[in-house]
């Protein structure tokens, strides 16, 4: 029953951290759309856990924290928006990037989990 509640607690947490963010058209206007490509590395004898690649539009959810998917990972995941800011902030197109989870866990070592990043980002032209 802990468990459970536990869960849902995490799940009404990460609900609320999306309403928070708003949406891409608000958050970050400048911006018609961006792809994000992401490689899913995990302590394991096949490495590559899974691959996804993210369509964002202006109506997205700005929300660009994925969570670490290794059983008892706490306070983990891979937080994109500092980048998503950076290359909005400096009007640039595309990035690439790793990063580690920070997350801890007890039986594993701390690079337990990793993602490799692209981002590629398509801007509203600009009025003169």
């Amino acid at each position: 029953m802990a468990l459970k509640q536990d869960y849902i607690r995490k799940m009404e947490i990460r609900k609320q951290r999306k309403v928070e963010a708003g949406v891409v058209s608000d958050r970050f206007p400048e911006i018609r759309n961006m792809v994000i490509h992401m490689t899913y590395f995990h302590d394991a004898k096949n490495p590559v856990l899974m691959e996804r690649t993210i369509n964002v539009f202006p109506t997205s959810i700005a929300y660009f924290n994925m969570e670490c998917m290794t059983k008892g990972c706490d306070n983990g995941g891979f937080d994109l928006t500092p980048v998503i800011s950076r290359l909005v902030k400096h009007h640039k197109k595309s990035a690439k990037g790793n990063m580690i989870c920070e997350g801890k866990i007890e039986e594993f070592s701390s690079d337990h989990a990793k993602v490799s990043y692209q981002i590629n980002i398509t801007y509203n032209k600009r009025l003169s």
